[in-house]
């Protein structure tokens, strides 16, 4: 039997390392560093190009839903609480992106640490609950169309070799 969501829990992991050093770069904040813009926008770059363009999209635009064509298979349906919780990340990382471009600190921390928490939470619910949801209700037909559709998304050119190779340039450059 295939397992469709190793390859999405593989791709949090590429995630939740980003989030740890934006926590990191936050408790610097709040000791009264300076921002790294670069580094932030950086981070906002992956986030935008990475995690929602390229993991969300699998997500939102393929297995959600072969879910949601299986929901007779599945004792409730978290779709739309997943659904809402990308949205309010996406409104992190848009506010995020205002602090930034006003120089506003306090607001940078707050939209950053409100980003990172939703995302370690909303990553627990997915490996933990909706991930074996979706291994348990979609069919073996359905789990390699899934497949499939997945090998059509592409993560963005915007990472020039691979993406564990930008998560090692931003772990570096916050090394120094």
């Amino acid at each position: 039997m295939k397992n469709i969501t190793r390859e999405l829990s593989e791709e949090h992991q590429n995630i939740l390392k980003v989030i740890d050093l934006v926590l990191a770069e936050c408790d610097k904040l709040e000791k009264g560093k300076e921002p790294d813009n670069v580094f932030f926008r950086d981070v906002i770059l992956f986030i935008k190009k990475y995690a929602d363009g390229f993991h969300h999209a699998k997500e939102e635009d393929i297995l959600f839903k072969a879910m949601l064509n299986n929901l007779n298979n599945m004792h409730c349906n978290p779709i739309p609480v997943m659904l809402n919780e990308h949205d309010a990340g996406r409104q992190y990382v848009k506010n995020m992106t205002n602090a930034l471009n006003r120089n506003k600190t306090s607001d940078l921390i707050e939209n950053a640490r409100g980003y990172c928490f939703l995302l370690k939470n909303h990553i627990y619910k997915e490996d933990n609950v909706l991930y074996p949801m979706a291994e348990n209700s979609l069919t073996d037909i359905d789990k390699e169309k899934v497949e499939k559709q997945y090998k059509t998304v592409k993560a963005d050119d915007f990472f020039e070799t691979d993406i564990k190779t930008f998560i090692e340039k931003l772990l570096y450059s916050k090394a120094l």
